[in-house]
């Protein structure tokens, strides 16, 4: 069984930074996409950042310039950087990979449980 656990989530006056994590454990083959998205109050779930297994990166407009997603292929693990935060950055932040294990070789996504981002003006 694969697991994503993320951590780093937590209030940050706008102007600030914070620092997601992601963790994947488990029979772990290999991981080839990674990505943040994130659901604000009240809306869909969309989006944030994708780094692929060969660490090409991806962003959605809004954060171009104030995140940055990175990998640790050794920890199986997923960044993401976020700095100069807005209220509208306000989101409950889930991390997501598409990962090879031993019960799945062919690959198959997972999520993690989310944490909350809240950015106060």
């Amino acid at each position: 069984q694969v697991r994503l656990v993320e951590s780093g989530g937590g209030l940050v006056q706008a102007g600030g930074s914070l620092r997601l994590s992601c963790a994947a454990s488990g029979s772990i083959f290999s991981i080839n996409r990674m990505g943040w998205y994130r659901q604000p109050p009240g809306k869909q779930r969309e989006l944030v950042a994708l780094i692929s297994s060969g660490s090409s990166t991806n962003y959605t407009d809004s954060v171009k310039g104030r995140f940055t997603i990175s990998r640790d292929n050794a920890k199986n693990t997923v960044y993401l950087q976020m700095n100069s935060l807005i209220p509208e950055d306000t989101a409950v932040y889930y991390c997501n990979a598409d990962v090879r294990s031993r019960s799945y070789p062919w690959g198959r996504d997972y999520w993690g449980q989310g944490t909350q981002v809240t950015v106060s003006s």
